[in-house]
């Protein structure tokens, strides 16, 4: 095995010493931008452990690294609320961006195309996967990572709702069919709820079948599928399929357009429980307007 394919296998690996000094040391975001400053004139090495560590250890659900014109700052999504960590000169910037793509199995010599990928980190006794993507933009690559906690995998009952709808909801996703959306803006916890939704569901005498773009956390005995719009497998023809796979309850990441919310409906209307998301400014927006 060559030292790459090697690198990519094992992910990030927070050493005993950084894991002690996040526990130590990070306790807020102000710690968090403390630490790393502290840690960006160390190796690369050491600055990722710590980037991905305290973004862990605060329940960051995702880091930035954008480029601007003489520097480029990383910045971390706290709660919903994107907050300054620091920022990197060119030289720190360059070496972090190529590690980061080798962890993620992306290609380092690609610059003008946007890229996926995926890596873990070990941390605490736990496997957190981090989602990469990359962008070019006017300054070099911006890059995005989205932590995928499993402890985010929370129990409906820890969701925080109130107690009547609570009951309400509980209640709702016992039917055997119709269709339950959950909307709001980036952040604000819509896959969360979906994935309390099949906890609360899942078991031997019922099929559930996901949809998703990518698969954001993997579930014991859950069949879950992704998209590749490259290849044809887009929502609409993938939901398709899915219902010629007798579930009972489907789990569609989200509606983007008409074709996929008509197919949707039509099998919340013949005998499958559908949920699904919708990205809006908050919970009580409108449907949108596909054909305008």
């Amino acid at each position: 095995m060559n030292e790459q394919s090697q690198t990519i296998e094992e992910g990030i690996k927070i050493s005993t010493e950084i894991e002690n000094e996040i526990k130590e040391k990070i306790k807020s975001v102000l710690d968090f931008k403390e630490e790393v400053d502290k840690f960006s004139a160390e190796s690369i090495s050491d600055l990722s452990e710590i980037i991905m560590g305290g973004g862990i250890s605060l329940d960051v659900s995702d880091i930035h690294i954008e480029t601007e014109k003489e520097q480029s700052k990383i910045r971390a999504r706290c709660d919903g609320i994107l907050q300054d960590i620091t920022v990197l000169d060119e030289k720190i910037y360059q070496a972090l961006l190529s590690r980061i793509k080798l962890l993620s199995g992306l290609k380092i010599n690609i610059t003008n195309r946007p890229q996926d990928g995926r890596f873990s980190v070990f941390y605490g006794g736990q496997t957190v996967e981090v989602r990469v993507s990359t962008l070019p933009s006017e300054y070099g690559e911006s890059i995005v990572m989205r932590l995928l906690n499993p402890k985010s995998l929370i129990d409906l009952d820890a969701l925080g709702m109130r107690k009547d709808l609570l009951s309400l909801l509980k209640k709702e996703i016992k039917k055997p069919n119709g269709m339950i959306i959950v909307t709001g803006p980036t952040g604000s916890g819509k896959t969360t709820t979906l994935y309390a939704f099949l906890k609360q569901l899942q078991g031997p005498g019922i099929k559930i079948i996901t949809i998703e773009d990518p698969i954001e956390y993997h579930l014991d005995g859950i069949s879950q599928t992704q998209v590749s719009p490259s290849k044809g497998y887009t929502f609409a023809s993938g939901l398709k399929s899915i219902v010629r796979q007798d579930p009972d309850v489907i789990l569609v990441g989200e509606i983007r357009d008409l074709e996929t919310a008509e197919i949707a409906l039509q099998s919340a209307l013949t005998g499958h429980l559908v949920f699904s998301t919708l990205h809006t400014n908050d919970a009580a927006e409108q449907w949108p307007d596909w054909s305008a």
